[in-house]
């Protein structure tokens, strides 16, 4: 129990609990789309060059969109922007129920929410991991994170077999075609994105950073009492008989003039050594991510071993499960080899699986090279974002968590094109050996640059340690 993790979630805050309901919420719709969004174009007449330029496009307006909002995150409220990420997410569900025209489409995509990897989009990501990291401890961080990502993954295994499933049924009544089915899961993803709006209402004053102003009148007070603590001294110790009047120990210090608080967030030089090193590295994997998204495997298996919705789903729900349990062990791995070593020797196999799906000719094989793939897949996530949390200064956070999630983005958008362009050649089969590639290259470059790396926080815990043994 105690290594899984369980215990820190359940004696978590509400806040905690609420932010990964949310992140289960939302990974659920974007599974449920995900399963469906290559296809559903592809029923409207949309050639394969085009679906993904759709899915460039998408990721460059959340480039857009996750920027700005993440930016002025802390100085807005995080809870305000989550609840306006939830209505853009809402109002993209909408536009997809009701319409079939592909600029439509791409425009509600840009400027709202929706994911055609599966995977995180929007700016709820950086500004939910920034509140958690505020919210825990660094012993419990990494569980934390372990649960968040876990129920993630577990909403988008959920989403992928209900739409698997609701799709294919759907199409077995009379009057319900193929697209039909889709515009119905995507007034779901709509009415989810409601759901997520009335969670982020519910949040506390505790996810929002505290301000300076708090912090400078809680100096003060400590200042006013060292001040009288002293005079009283100084009056105990005092032979005279004669006993003056008491001193106004109590008037208050002259306030300092207040700056106007700035809602641009500041960065330190060390941060933003690390932040270009990582942004760099990071920009490799995530153009890999963008070769291979959910959304052009799920179009791989159907056009190459014609695999319907209901089969498609599941084994799709077998494959987040799978990597949703991972990160539970992958907590436990960075606790005895650190978070590097997890991160490197975790996704390194993924890579390795990802290059082979697809090699073999028959259906069977190529699934049990994408089950291998999600037992190691994600278990880099959770001593990544831990890594990247200790790394920097805890009012950086949101900021460089952001520009984090924003420079994976861009570099992702760049994936689909590609993999679009081979699919309308008939070399599907070159997307995923590129892919891999590059993502095993990530790994190795990120041991060699952060091997021997320490945190702040290691640092100033053995410092603190070494005093009290002293």
């Amino acid at each position: 129990m105690n290594e899984s993790g369980l215990y820190s979630i359940l004696g978590s805050s509400r806040d905690s609990k609420l932010l990964c309901i949310q992140r289960f919420v939302r990974l659920f719709a974007y599974g449920a789309s995900t399963l469906i969004l290559a296809l559903y174009l592809s029923n409207l007449g949309v050639t394969d060059a085009r679906i993904g330029l759709f899915m460039s496009m998408t990721l460059w307006g959340d480039v857009i969109i996750s920027f700005v909002l993440t930016l002025f995150a802390d100085g807005l409220g995080r809870r305000r922007i989550l609840m306006l990420g939830a209505v853009l997410m809402s109002a993209s569900g909408l536009v997809f129920t009701f319409s079939g025209n592909y600029w439509v489409l791409v425009a509600a995509s840009i400027f709202g929410v929706i994911s055609p990897s599966g995977s995180e989009i929007g700016p709820f990501k950086a500004i939910e991991e920034s509140t958690l990291s505020q919210l825990s401890s660094p012993d419990t961080r990494s569980d934390i994170f372990a649960w968040y990502i876990l129920l993630g993954n577990a909403g988008t295994a959920f989403g992928m077999i209900t739409c698997g499933w609701l799709v294919e049924w759907l199409q077995s009544l009379d009057t319900w075609t193929a697209t039909h089915a889709h515009r119905f899961v995507f007034g779901v993803y709509a009415f989810l994105g409601i759901v997520k709006f009335i969670l982020a209402m519910m949040l506390s004053d505790k996810c929002e950073p505290e301000s300076p102003t708090q912090e400078y009148q809680k100096v003060t007070e400590l200042d006013n009492i060292e001040i009288e603590s002293l005079l009283s001294s100084s009056d105990d110790n005092d032979d005279s008989p004669h006993h003056p009047a008491p001193l106004q120990t109590s008037k208050p210090l002259p306030p300092i003039p207040k700056k106007k608080r700035s809602i641009l967030p500041s960065i330190s030089p060390t941060s933003r050594s690390i932040l270009l090193k990582l942004s760099i590295l990071f920009s490799f994997d995530s153009f890999a991510s963008g070769i291979a998204t959910a959304s052009w495997i799920t179009y791989f298996f159907t056009t190459n071993f014609s695999l319907p919705e209901g089969t498609l789903g599941t084994l799709f729900f077998t494959t987040s499960i799978i990597a949703a349990l991972s990160n539970l062990v992958a907590s436990s791995i960075s606790k005895r080899i650190g978070l590097l070593k997890t991160m490197v020797f975790t996704h390194l196999p993924s890579a390795i699986f990802l290059a082979l799906i697809p090699l073999p000719t028959t259906v069977f094989p190529a699934m049990t090279f994408l089950v291998l793939r999600a037992c190691t897949q994600n278990m880099d996530q959770v001593p990544r974002q831990a890594f990247l949390a200790a790394a920097v200064l805890p009012a950086e956070r949101t900021a460089v968590m952001g520009v984090v999630n924003v420079v994976k983005t861009l570099s992702q958008s760049g994936g689909p094109i590609v993999t679009g362009w081979l699919a309308g050649m008939q070399k599907f089969w070159i997307a995923f050996l590129v892919a891999g590639a590059l993502k095993a290259a990530y790994d190795l470059a990120m041991l060699k640059m952060f091997l021997g790396f320490r945190s702040r926080e290691e640092v100033e815990g053995e410092r603190q340690r070494n005093e009290a043994a002293a």
